[in-house]
């Protein structure tokens, strides 16, 4: 799930709403809840909102414990505020906190206080950058970085990207664009990039894929599916069994 494309409420609540859908999504596994629809959960049935809440709720353990221990590259935590900050959101005290974890309180209370002014500085941060690159802002479009995935395994600059050079490596390197042909895999790693993010485009959040599935998909983009499957692997754009049998989304 790209985070950079969801407000703070949205990756809050573990679920966005998909106007083209017309449902709630959950943004973990891709589950959709249409609009108009009633869901049953035990003897009583709920809104798609609702349902989307309580999914989120049993089958992710709470939104809260998948913020604090996802969000891959955005997700700076280290593993002592990743255990205070779910402590913290359990509602212990710091006293309790502290005796838990055989610390004093004043340690526990300058880690609140950190965690407090970094909340400060990333929403003048944000502000500053809405203001530059929002859609009120002067930056010229055609110059935005495009987004890095989040399951992104590599952070360098293969993934400094705009939109301008993306649309002219996708010309370069598709022959088609709809059915998705590609003419040849590119050696420069910043084409790898645009060219497996279009690939992956071809595949739904959420869904299991078999490998005959994955292989008969991949092998109508380029003849060296094999390859392609691979790269797809290696960069974070899908995930895979051990056993190789299925394949899905990241």
């Amino acid at each position: 799930m790209d985070y950079g494309t969801l407000t703070i409420e949205e990756i809050r609540n573990g679920y966005r709403y998909d106007e083209a859908e017309k449902a709630h999504v959950c943004n973990y596994c891709g589950r959709m809840f249409p609009r108009g629809q009633v869901f049953p959960i035990g003897d009583r049935y709920y809104t798609p909102e609702y349902a989307a809440r309580e999914h989120i709720a049993s089958e992710h353990d709470s939104s809260l414990k998948k913020l604090i221990e996802g969000g891959a590259k955005y997700n700076t935590f280290t593993d002592t505020q990743k255990e205070l900050l779910a402590l913290f959101g359990e509602g212990l005290s710091d006293n309790e906190i502290a005796n838990k974890l055989g610390i004093k309180a004043s340690t526990v209370r300058h880690q609140k206080f950190t965690f407090r002014e970094k909340a400060k500085q990333a929403k003048y941060y944000l502000a500053v950058y809405e203001e530059v690159f929002g859609d009120g802002g002067k930056a010229r479009k055609a110059d935005d970085i495009v987004d890095i995935p989040n399951t992104a395994t590599m952070m360098d600059d293969r993934y400094v990207i705009t939109e301008k050079e993306r649309e002219r490596i996708l010309k370069s390197e598709f022959e088609s664009m709809r059915p998705l042909r590609l003419r040849h895999y590119p050696l420069k790693a910043k084409k790898q990039v645009v060219v497996l993010s279009e690939v992956a485009k071809l595949f739904e959040l959420g869904k299991k894929y078999t490998e005959a599935e994955t292989r008969e998909m991949l092998a109508a983009v380029y003849e060296d599916y094999s390859m392609l499957r691979r790269y797809l692997v290696d960069y974070g754009f899908m995930g895979r069994t051990k056993d190789g049998t299925e394949y899905w989304l990241k």
